[in-house]
């Protein structure tokens, strides 16, 4: 009696075993069969034969597993295939970008950016009126004029070209706006301006930005006053402050 208790819990662990399989894999195949998860290969309590159809069920669970296990490994070669043709285009598409990048290419082949393709600018004095033909738009070169001084802003056109957040400062003398902190038209003149209604916290922002220029840009000469003329500048002192700029 003990070895037949034995072999029935036997039986219907491996007989509920099997239906719990059955199962799972024919739910991965999409088409689970109520006669399949019902009919088992289980002992009867008297340790008879299996029931009706017993042995049809299992051999189609068998098939229907193997099937299964089939196509999952199948499935996972192909993932995995994927997975390592995707990690390679995108590494290739990494160098091509970081090439493109060293060389120096903007959105089209072969272009250059403004301040790479325009000779340094010889130093010379500006009036209003000739500092605004160098807004970007109707001359690549980007001047703007801080504290009485021009600078040439041109490989910051991202920051000051028309379309850039700055542009308003672009061919005109930007000490209002900067010491203000003013980006609106009310912050330019049209006539020299000269400051003087300036407090002294604003004057020191105005001195500190000038400062802040003189270390990123090129400094090309002096902004006029009305009646001023402009200063002769040799050769010798134009490369002297461009090395010191250097």
């Amino acid at each position: 009696m003990g070895g037949a208790g034995r072999g029935v819990g036997e039986g219907r662990g491996r007989g509920g075993g099997g239906r719990r399989w059955r199962a799972v894999m024919a739910a991965g195949d999409g088409d689970v069969k109520l006669g399949t998860l019902g009919s088992g290969s289980e002992s009867s309590s008297d340790g008879g034969s299996e029931s009706p159809g017993g042995a049809g069920a299992a051999a189609e669970g068998g098939g229907w597993a193997a099937a299964a296990l089939a196509l999952l490994t199948g499935g996972g070669e192909m993932l995995l295939n994927v997975a390592l043709v995707a990690l390679v285009l995108l590494g290739a598409y990494r160098l091509w970008v970081r090439g493109r990048r060293g060389l120096g290419t903007g959105a089209g082949a072969g272009e250059e950016s403004p301040a790479a393709s325009l000779p340094r600018m010889k130093k010379r004095d500006f009036s209003l009126e000739q500092l605004r033909q160098y807004d970007g738009s109707r001359n690549p070169r980007i001047l703007l004029a801080v504290n009485g001084k021009v600078f040439d802003v041109t490989k910051g056109s991202k920051f000051y070209g028309p379309a850039g957040p700055y542009g308003i400062f672009a061919g005109r003398d930007a000490s209002r706006g900067l010491a203000t902190f003013c980006l609106d038209k009310d912050a330019l003149r049209d006539e020299y301006d000269d400051l003087s209604d300036l407090n002294a916290v604003q004057m020191e922002s105005v001195r500190e930005w000038e400062m802040q220029f003189k270390e990123k840009y090129d400094y090309v000469g002096r902004l006029l006053k009305p009646g001023e003329e402009p200063s002769e500048y040799t050769d010798e002192e134009d490369t002297k402050d461009h090395n010191k700029q250097d």
